[in-house]
């Protein structure tokens, strides 16, 4: 058997199934739009109330949510990813009616089961047995339906032993456990869930998979709130991003997935500023500007994995200088090199560059590198000898994507080949 991973993209991922355009609604939500009041001055005791109650209050407002707009159909599995303040749990909240929006409308087709916060609810002086009928009843179950379901939740949160124990005595993994087995019980069409796949141990995290794909293959609609991409491509029929309350991507969630992580990386980066003024002691030029760009020569702080990484160093001389060479380190975040080059400035040679002049280069890379934030150290050399100037992380810049297997500092295209002889015999 021969597997060759070097004519195979690390980033393919496997065809996903469309989910049916024809099924019915189960959500619906039309130019949603939420705003807080952001008090700008704290009163934080009982007394200043007292001594001020007619004091002016000035408010700030912010805007979680502008005007988005989504279908989900019956039977999605359907994922909302951002940043944290980006708007997805204020949708959350508002799908599931904690919260009451500002404009626009949401539809809903179903009976509908919000799952915010596992264990929201529980009385922490009954045992769980008596939580599990009082949340039973509180989520639309008749008491005599959860007592039915008692057994199968204590037996797959694995919790027999301590059915009669009160909660309060409980730890926070048993009472996730808990929580999470309850959920799993509730006959509902819809199912409202923020972050709460990773729960237990890692037995516990596998019988909780296995339930999702349960309820996935039932039909369920489920609209989760992560920010586990993994989990997104695994579950989920489509995906959302959100950014600033607006609605970025809807569609493929591999391709949701990786502008998320464009967009969680993103960040300015900046040449040292001693260095940019020229002030660092015997520099005989000045670093003027330092950064990756695009292939449209745009500058960027994200690249995805397998994308060609293209830098860009500008700088200028403090005095006449007959030539100069520039050398760059690429290290990783923990300080190890990974790769050197350099090259004369000038066609092909070092020329002399007068007092005031300009010199740039341009760098192309092969970009093998495994995800994570890298650094590039910047040496020019004078062409006479020692160095013209040194700065280190001159800029730095994020990898994101790439294979999912392996780990390391490169992905190494690669080939392997394996026999097995049955008879034990060359």
């Amino acid at each position: 058997m021969s597997v060759d991973n070097a004519t195979a993209s690390p980033t393919t991922v496997k065809p996903r199934t469309a989910p049916d355009a024809s099924a019915p609604l189960a959500i619906k939500v039309e130019g949603l739009h939420k705003s807080f009041k952001i008090p700008t001055h704290r009163v934080d005791s009982f007394k200043e109330r007292m001594v001020r109650p007619f004091a002016a209050r000035d408010y700030r407002e912010l805007h979680a949510l502008n005007g988005i707009s989504f279908e989900i159909r019956q039977g999605e599995f359907f994922g909302i990813v951002g940043r944290n303040g980006s708007g997805k749990s204020t949708l959350l909240k508002l799908l599931a009616s904690i919260y009451r929006a500002d404009e626009g409308r949401i539809q809903m087709a179903g009976r509908l089961a919000p799952f915010i916060e596992l264990g929201v609810g529980f009385n922490a002086e009954l045992s769980a047995r008596e939580n599990v009928v009082l949340n039973g009843v509180m989520m639309g179950l008749t008491p005599q339906e959860t007592r039915d379901r008692l057994d199968a939740v204590i037996e797959f949160a694995e919790l027999g032993e301590f059915v009669d124990l009160k909660l309060k005595n409980y730890s926070s993994g048993m009472l996730v456990r808990l929580a999470f087995s309850l959920m799993m019980e509730v006959d509902a069409d819809i199912l409202l869930i923020d972050e709460v796949l990773a729960v237990g141990d890692a037995a516990f995290q596998q019988k909780c998979a296995d339930a999702f794909r349960e309820m996935k293959a039932a039909g369920k609609t489920i609209v989760l709130v992560t920010h586990e991409m993994g989990t997104v491509e695994e579950y989920c029929d489509r995906a959302m991003l959100i950014s600033d309350g607006h609605i970025v991507h809807l569609g493929d969630p591999a391709e949701v997935g990786r502008r998320y992580l464009k967009l969680n990386f993103e960040r300015g980066s900046e040449v040292d500023a001693q260095a940019q003024e020229g002030t660092s002691e015997g520099a005989q030029v000045r670093l003027l500007d330092a950064h990756v760009e695009n292939a449209a020569g745009e500058r960027i702080e994200s690249l995805e994995h397998g994308e060609e990484i293209r830098i860009r160093v500008e700088l200028e001389a403090k005095e006449d200088v007959d030539g100069l060479s520039v050398g760059f380190i690429i290290a990783n975040a923990d300080g190890v090199g990974v790769f050197e080059f350099g090259t004369p400035i000038g066609d092909g040679e070092a020329q002399p560059i007068p007092r005031g002049g300009r010199g740039e280069v341009t760098a192309k890379i092969a970009n093998p590198l495994a995800p994570g934030r890298y650094f590039v150290h910047c040496g020019i050399n004078a062409l006479e000898g020692g160095i013209a100037l040194y700065v280190h992380n001159a800029l730095d810049f994020i990898v994101f994507g790439g294979p999912k297997d392996g780990g390391g500092i490169v992905y190494l295209p690669n080939q392997t080949e394996t026999t097995i002889d049955p008879g034990g015999q060359r």
